[in-house]
C-alpha cells in the first residue's frame, strides 16, 4: 500500500478506482461500523452488503488467496492433493518460577499499571505558560483543519502500548520481560543523569518555535527523539519525582526477574519436555521437526541459547533460529546462516532443496523464529508448530499454523500446541484490557498489529470481547479465519482464483469460447455440501448491462456484467454484490464437468415441459433483474429469452436499462 500511496491516489484510476484514499477511507468506515453489530449480524454477508465495491475491486487486483476451506469446498481433492488431518490443539499453562517464589501476574500487572512511564510522555510536563508553542509546533491539523491530532495525546496512547507490551513480553519469556525492563530503567537513569547535569541559562530566553531541534548544539538543552522538549520549559520538579517513582517500580519488577534463571524457568522447562517427548514419540513415523514461534526475537534467542546445544547432544537434533537478517544461527555445522538456506534444510522437501544442492543431506529439526517467517513460506515437511506465546492477533496463529497446514503434506496428521498463561483466558484478557487502558483505534489500512482494545460505552460488542471469542476458539480447535467469530477471509472478496481457472481453459478452447453465442444456459444437480449450509435450489444469472448504466456506485468491479442468485422460491439468495460467491457456486457445479448432468437436465425439462413454458424461469430473471435496477415493480422480461436475441429495451421495459443474458444456470434438488 505504500507503493500504491507513493504512485499517488490515483495509481488504479484506469481501472475504475479514482482514488485509492477515497476507497480506502470508506472502507475503513464501514468496516468499523460492521465491527459494531452484534453477533447474530456480524457475518460476512453483511460485510460484503455494506462495503463499497471499489474495495473489493482494489483487493482484486493487488492480491490472491485461497484458504484451506475454500479449496476444500470448491476443488477436487483427488487431482491436487489433500489437506492433513488437524489434530486437537494441545493447551499448555506454564508457571513463571519452578520454586513458586515470583510475583503473582495479578501483582506484576498492577506494578505495571502503575507505571507513569514519564520518559515517553516529555509533553505531559511543559509548563502552562509554555503549552501553546507546543502545540503549534508538534500538533496536527486534520479532516481539512476541521480536528487536531494533539501530539499529547498520541504520547498518552504510546504509553498505554507500552503497557501492554510489557505485558505481553513476560507471557511471552522472564528473559524477555527482564530485557525490556532495562531498557526502560536504564532510559530513565539516562534522563535523571541529564536533569542534574544541565543548564538553561544560554537557551533562557529561546522558544521551542526558533530553534532547530536537530542541531547538535542544542543536544545538551533538549530532551527526546522525534518529539523534542526544552528542559527550561518543562516542569522540573513534577517530572522528576515521576521518573524517580519509575526507577523504583522497575527496579522492583527487574530485580524479580533476574531472580528467575534458566535452570528455574518453568515454561522454558515444559517446552524441552515437549520437544523430548514429540522426537522420541514423532506424531508421523520418523518425522522429528517442530517449529516453535515467538513475537520477539528476545525470546527466540533465550530458547535458542538454552535448546540448541540440549536438543543436539541430548536428542540428535539440529536447532536453527531465524529472527530477521543478522541475528539467524544454526547448530547444523558448517551450515550457512542465510535466511533462504536454513528454511531449504528445515524443510528440504516442500523447498526443493536437492535442485539446488543435490549433496545436502543432513537436516534441521528444530526451527525456533518469529513471525518473520509466518506469511509466504511453505514448511509443510514439520507437522508439529508451538506458539511459545500467544499473539494478541488471532489471525498471526492462524498464518503461522498455515506455514505446515499445506496442500500435498506428506503428514498424515498435524499438532498446534499453544502456550498460555497459567490463569483462565478470560482472566488474562480483562488483565490486557486494564493495562491497556483506553486505546486508539488503528486503521485496519494500517501495519499495527496490537491494534484496537477501545471499550464502547454504549455496551455494544467491541473489539475486546470479538478477541475474546476468537482465542476462546483456537483453544478448542484449529480454524480458518472464516470460521473464527466473526473473520473475513480474503477469499471471499477477491476474483483471482476464476482467473486462473478461465487463463487454464482458454489454453485448449478458446475457439470454442469466441464462437459460443450467448444466452447458453446449464443445469447441475445442488450439492450436498452447499445444500447444508443452506443454498437453495435456484438459478445463477449472469446478465450484461448493454443500455443506459445501471445506477450504482463508482468502482462496481464486474460492471456492466451483474451475477444475481435466485431461489426457486423466488428470493435473490445471492445478489450481484456477492458475485464472488455465485462465481464459487458455479465453480462447484461445473467445474471439470464436461457432460451434461442428465439427472438435473431431465428435471429442468420435466417443470418446463422440455423448454415450450418458461414462465418459472422468467418469473426469477425478473426478480433478478429487479433486484439490480433497485425497483421491485418493473415487468417484461419475456423477450430475454427470446430466439435471435435476448434485449431487454426501454419500450418493453418501461424506460428501464437494457439488459442481455449472457448465460445462467439452473441449479435443482434431486
Amino acid at each position: 500500500m505504500a507503493g500504491i500511496y507513493g504512485a499517488g491516489s490515483s495509481a488504479f484510476a484506469d481501472n475504475g478506482i479514482n482514488s485509492v484514499e477515497e476507497t480506502l477511507r470508506k472502507s475503513q468506515t464501514r468496516f468499523n461500523q460492521w465491527l459494531k453489530l452484534g453477533d447474530s449480524e456480524r457475518n460476512v454477508e453483511a460485510l460484503l452488503d455494506s462495503m463499497n465495491f471499489d474495495y473489493f475491486k482494489l483487493l482484486d487486483l493487488l492480491t490472491i488467496a485461497r484458504s484451506r476451506k475454500h479449496i476444500e469446498k470448491y476443488y477436487d481433492l483427488g487431482e491436487i492433493g489433500s489437506f492433513p488431518e488437524r489434530l486437537q490443539p494441545l493447551n499448555i499453562k506454564a508457571d513463571i518460577d519452578t520454586d513458586d517464589q515470583f510475583p503473582p501476574l495479578k501483582d506484576i500487572n498492577k506494578t505495571i499499571r502503575k507505571l507513569n512511564l514519564s520518559a515517553y510522555s516529555p509533553l505531559k510536563y511543559v509548563r502552562g505558560d509554555r503549552r501553546e508553542e507546543y502545540s503549534r509546533k508538534y500538533d496536527i491539523q486534520v479532516k481539512d483543519g476541521s480536528s487536531v491530532f494533539r501530539q499529547v495525546d498520541r504520547e498518552q496512547s504510546l504509553i498505554h502500548l507500552m503497557r501492554v507490551n510489557l505485558l505481553k513480553r513476560m507471557e511471552s519469556s522472564i528473559s524477555s520481560f527482564a530485557l525490556t525492563l532495562g531498557k526502560l530503567l536504564g532510559e530513565v537513569e539516562m534522563l535523571l543523569e541529564k536533569l542534574d547535569s544541565h543548564s538553561s541559562d544560554d537557551v533562557e530566553e529561546l522558544s521551542i518555535e526558533d530553534i532547530e531541534t536537530d542541531a547538535p548544539e542544542f543536544d545538551d538543552y533538549l530532551i527526546g527523539r522525534k518529539v523534542k522538549v526544552l528542559i527550561k520549559d518543562m516542569d522540573e520538579h513534577r517530572w522528576r519525582q515521576d521518573l524517580e517513582d519509575d526507577r523504583a517500580k522497575l527496579e522492583e519488577l527487574l530485580d524479580e526477574a533476574r531472580k528467575i534463571e534458566a535452570s528455574r524457568d518453568a515454561k522454558l522447562l515444559s517446552l524441552k519436555q515437549l520437544i523430548a517427548e514429540k522426537c522420541q514419540n514423532p506424531i508421523n513415523e520418523g518425522n522429528r521437526k517442530i517449529i516453535v514461534f515467538t513475537a520477539f526475537s528476545d525470546t527466540a534467542g533465550y530458547l535458542y541459547g538454552n535448546i540448541a546445544d540440549w536438543a543436539r547432544d541430548e536428542l540428535g537434533v539440529y536447532s536453527a533460529q531465524i529472527t530477521g537478517s543478522g541475528t539467524n544461527k544454526t547448530t547444523l555445522p558448517g551450515h550457512s546462516n542465510n535466511f533462504d538456506s536454513l528454511l531449504a534444510s528445515f524443510s528440504p522437501r516442500s523447498k526443493e532443496r536437492g535442485k539446488i544442492d543435490a549433496k545436502a543431506t543432513e537436516e534441521i529439526d528444530l526451527l525456533i523464529a518469529t513471525d518473520c517467517i509466518s506469511e509466504g513460506q511453505n514448511l509443510q515437511d514439520c507437522d508439529y508448530l508451538v506458539n511459545y506465546d500467544i499473539h494478541w492477533n488471532p489471525v498471526r496463529i492462524i498464518q503461522r499454523f498455515g506455514r505446515i497446514d499445506r496442500l500435498g503434506s506428506t503428514n498424515k496428521a498435524i499438532q498446534l500446541v499453544n502456550f498460555w498463561p497459567n490463569m483462565e483466558l478470560d482472566e488474562y484478557i480483562n488483565l490486557e484490557a486494564r493495562v491497556s487502558g483506553r486505546m486508539v483505534l488503528l486503521d485496519i489500512s494500517a501495519t499495527g498489529e496490537e491494534n484496537v482494545i477501545e471499550q464502547d460505552a454504549s455496551g455494544a460488542m467491541n473489539d475486546l470481547e470479538y478477541r475474546r471469542k476468537q482465542l476462546h476458539q483456537l483453544q478448542n480447535a484449529v480454524v480458518d479465519l472464516e470460521d473464527m467469530s466473526g473473520g473475513v477471509s480474503i477469499t471471499d472478496l477477491t476474483l483471482n482464483d476464476f482467473r486462473m481457472d478461465l487463463s487454464e481453459y482458454m489454453k485448449e478452447h478458446l475457439d470454442a469460447l469466441e464462437d459460443s453465442p450467448i444466452g447458453l444456459y446449464a443445469a447441475a444437480t445442488l450439492d450436498k455440501g452447499l445444500k447444508v449450509e443452506g443454498l437453495p435450489s435456484g438459478v445463477a444469472f449472469c446478465l450484461k448491462n448493454v443500455g443506459k448504466q445501471v445506477n450504482r456506485e463508482d468502482g462496481y468491479a464486474l460492471a456492466p456484467y451483474y451475477l444475481t442468485y435466485v431461489s426457486d422460491d423466488g428470493a435473490v439468495d445471492l445478489n450481484f454484490v456477492q458475485s464472488k460467491r455465485i462465481m464459487d457456486v458455479l465453480k462447484k457445479h461445473g467445474h471439470g464437468k464436461p457432460a451434461p448432468d442428465a439427472g438435473a437436465v431431465a428435471r429442468m425439462d420435466a417443470l418446463t415441459n422440455n423448454g415450450k413454458d418458461m414462465s418459472h424461469y422468467r418469473n426469477l430473471l425478473e426478480i433478478a433483474v429487479s433486484s439490480i435496477i433497485g425497483k421491485s415493480e418493473e415487468k417484461g422480461v419475456e423477450s430475454l429469452f427470446s430466439r435471435g436475441g435476448t434485449n431487454l429495451t426501454k419500450d418493453s421495459f418501461q424506460g428501464m436499462e437494457d439488459f442481455e443474458v449472457i448465460s445462467y444456470m439452473v441449479v435443482n434438488a434431486s
